[in-house]
Order: C-alpha cells, then structure tokens, then sequence
C-alpha cells in the first residue's frame, strides 16, 4: 500500500497508522467508525487509552497528508482526513486512486466478456492486472476488518484472471498459457474452474496424459482435505478426456 503526491510520500511506515489509513483508503468517501477503527487496530484487546492513541495516529496520517499534499494541517482535516459522525472518513477527490481504476476495468472487462467481445475484453483485463504489484495490501498487517476487504479484492483479481485465461484458450493460446495455469492451480489448489481450464489446455496442447494426471491429483486432493469429489462439471471434463472427445476441441472449461 502507497500514497503519494507528486512523487511526495505520504505512507504512514508504522503498522498501525499503516492499518488505519488502509481501512479508510478502502472505504474512501465513507464513514469509518471509530469501533471499527478500534477492532482493526487492536482487535478486543485495546489499550485503555484507545481514542486517545488512535486520534494520535489520525493526527500522524494528517501530517503525512499535509506533507505530501502540501497544505496546511487543518485543511487537511477540513478537506480530506475529517472527523465525523462518530468516526472519521477520507476524501480523496480527483486522486488517482488504483482500486476505483481497477474496479472500473474490471467491470469494463466483465461486460466485453459476456457480451463476447474477447479483443476488448483481453485489452481491458491486461490493464486491470497490470495495476497491481503483487498481493493486495502485502505490506499491511491486516486485522479483522481489513482482511475480508483483502479477501474480496484477491477474489475480484482472481476472476479477472480467470476470464482472461478462458479467452486465451478459444482463441487456441493453450500452449501460451500452460505457464501461467500451473502456477495458479499450484496456488489455488481448490479452484476447481483453474483445474478445468489447466485440464483442457493440456489436453489442447497434446498432453492427454498430464490432463488426466491433473485431474486424478485433484480428485485425491479433493477427497484427503474435503471428502468430497470434484464437480459434475469437472467430471465430464474427466470423462471427455478419457474418451479423447472431439467436441473438447471446440469447447471452454466451464461448458465442458
């Protein structure tokens, strides 16, 4: 997590000015109460001096603002750090702020996407990833109000990946792609739609017996950690594999 104006740094270096400037970062032109604050920061055991500490964290971040923006301190808590309702809230106006950026390809991508518009989607997927520069908020020690915000964003990535690869294969990049899906199926060993489209571009790529293999280490990692078995879905991916299906040559993971 950075902030930044006109190469002017603005990131608090200390973990719990770093955590409070992340919440409200993430909840930018909202109210964040100070409970929530207090929860991220501390969890259930907060200092018996709380609101004293975490107004003189708000205080640091507002010097870093000041700093950065080049504006007085009480401007700042005016205009951009502001006191209200019980909590505190951050606006940001006409900053270039890379998560509206992103949630804005994002959604740009998804509607190419489903309107079947693979060029545009690709383009538009591309540039919502290369916003980011690895894991989301990697620097912050996130507590309990911050780490289903991380959760959500990490599965908003995950998804843009995800269509992006789907396209790359109906347009025949299976070889292409090989790479970049053994990698996330290494990391997301429960993502059975990764599995799938690992499965088929192995397949796509001439290598019917690593597709199987693929499918089989699932399948037993499935039953070890789960006691489940793979979907209807991947199991017809299974069978058409088994079977050498022609129709798989004309065919995405998630209509197999």
């Amino acid at each position: 997590m950075s902030l930044s104006e006109h190469g002017r740094d603005a990131t608090p270096s200390a973990r719990k000015p770093k955590q409070l400037i992340s919440l409200l970062l993430l909840n930018e032109d909202r109210v964040v109460s100070t409970e929530s604050l207090i929860s991220e920061i501390w969890d259930t055991r907060p200092p018996r001096s709380v609101q004293t500490t975490l107004q003189t964290y708000v205080v640091q971040v507002r010097k870093l603002l000041s700093e950065a923006l080049q504006i007085p301190v009480g401007k700042v808590a005016r205009n951009v750090l502001l006191t209200r309702n019980g909590g505190y809230t951050l606006i940001l106006r006409d900053a270039d702020f890379d998560l509206y950026r992103f949630r804005s390809l994002e959604q740009a991508g998804m509607t190419a996407f489903e309107e079947g518009d693979d060029e545009s989607a690709v383009r538009t997927f591309d540039q919502a990833l290369a916003l980011w520069r690895g894991n989301a908020l990697a620097d912050v020690e996130a507590g309990r109000m911050l780490e289903p915000e991380v959760a959500r964003l990490e599965q908003s990535r995950l998804t843009v990946m995800e269509c992006r690869l789907e396209i790359e294969l109906r347009r025949g990049r299976h070889r292409q792609s090989l790479g970049e899906l053994a990698s996330l199926t290494a990391r997301y060993d429960d993502n059975e739609n990764l599995h799938a489209l690992y499965m088929l571009a192995l397949y796509r790529s001439g290598y019917r017996g690593k597709a199987l293999e693929k499918y089989r280490s699932f399948h037993k990692w499935m039953r070890d950690e789960l006691g489940l078995d793979p979907s209807p879905r991947l199991q017809r991916l299974h069978h058409a594999v088994l079977d050498g299906d022609p129709a798989l040559d004309g065919v995405t993971a998630r209509g197999a």
